[in-house]
């Protein structure tokens, strides 16, 4: 799939021109005709040193050629927009936002402000939050450009293709994060509120269309995370405050429930055996929550025969690498 948001270095979203400009390639001169001459040398001496003075302040359109291969796919990305990066990585007027590794690399870009890629966020802490709580800024970025853009979390594993089940011009789709079973044909409008007074809607996996009715889901989750900000006394995540937004916006937009058995969450596919058999063949995307740690989350995907990444990881959305 080739509209994966991969990191890529993206230095500025607004302006057209990168602000920091590589210098291009010093100029070439013919060689004298005649043996160089003591004028000759002041003068080249002369034309360097003004070069060097103000080549830096000049923006001069050129090829850039690195031999390097990793500084050239570098290089090659060093100075574009959000627009235009999302010109490359979408597909059908669609972007897929998720989160990958280096493995594969080449197919779309990082919206900054990018955070440490070396940092390991717990769950609950403040840095998870704020790793979190840009979501909804990117995701409406990309719905005022006008187009459709599914995110789904990096522990989830796709099974089969879900745009057959994103069906419809409703506004916003998701998946449902309780366990309890549901009937096959249960309704696909918002559930009813839980004991905490929201609905209790994963964050995880959401695709969305470039309507008035997505936009305000977008808007109102950025006001709820700002109302609702992380504290040591409240370790809040962005979940509770997309389901707020969700609830607060219900009456004006249409959204759409997707179907349990195709979206399971982890509570119910990793704990309930009994139901995997009863709707085996039905899973599209899996969401491994749940469970807390990296490397207990790629444990029960191995467990599972659902860690797919090393068999493939000389693959790419577009073949081979």
């Amino acid at each position: 799939m080739s509209g994966f948001l991969h990191q890529r270095p993206l230095h500025n979203l607004l302006d057209e021109e990168d602000p920091y400009p590589l210098s291009p390639p010093s100029p070439s001169y013919p060689k004298p005709n005649s043996i160089i001459t003591r004028t000759n040398v002041l003068i080249t001496l002369s034309l360097l040193v003004i070069l060097g003075i103000f080549i830096p302040f000049i923006n001069i359109a050129s090829p850039l050629i690195i031999t390097t291969s990793r500084l050239s796919s570098e290089s090659k990305w060093r100075d574009y927009t959000l627009s235009d990066a999302l010109k490359n990585v979408g597909q059908n007027g669609t972007v897929i936002v998720c989160a990958v590794n280096e493995r594969w690399p080449g197919h779309a870009v990082l919206i900054p402000p990018a955070p440490d890629a070396q940092t390991a966020h717990k769950f609950g802490s403040q840095g998870f939050f704020n790793f979190t709580a840009r979501r909804p800024r990117h995701l409406l970025q990309i719905l005022e450009l006008g187009y459709n853009v599914m995110y789904n979390d990096v522990d989830m594993v796709w099974l089969a293709d879900p745009f057959p089940y994103l069906q419809g011009k409703h506004d916003v789709y998701f998946m449902d994060d309780m366990t309890a079973v549901k009937p096959l044909n249960h309704s696909h409008a918002l559930p009813p509120p839980g004991k905490k007074g929201r609905t209790y809607i994963c964050s995880c996996m959401i695709y969305m269309r470039p309507t008035r009715g997505a936009k305000l889901v977008m808007e109102a989750w950025i006001a709820e995370l700002q109302a609702q900000p992380w504290s040591k006394a409240k370790k809040a995540n962005d979940q509770p405050a997309f389901n707020w937004a969700l609830n607060k916006t219900a009456g004006q937009v249409d959204l759409y429930l997707l179907p349990q058995a195709a979206f399971p969450t982890g509570g119910l596919y990793f704990k309930n055996p009994d139901w995997v058999q009863q709707t085996k063949g039905m899973q599209v995307i899996i969401h491994n929550n749940y469970i807390v740690g990296f490397e207990k989350k790629i444990k029960r995907f191995q467990e599972y025969g659902l860690w797919l990444v090393d068999d493939h990881a000389s693959e790419s959305p577009l073949g081979k690498i």
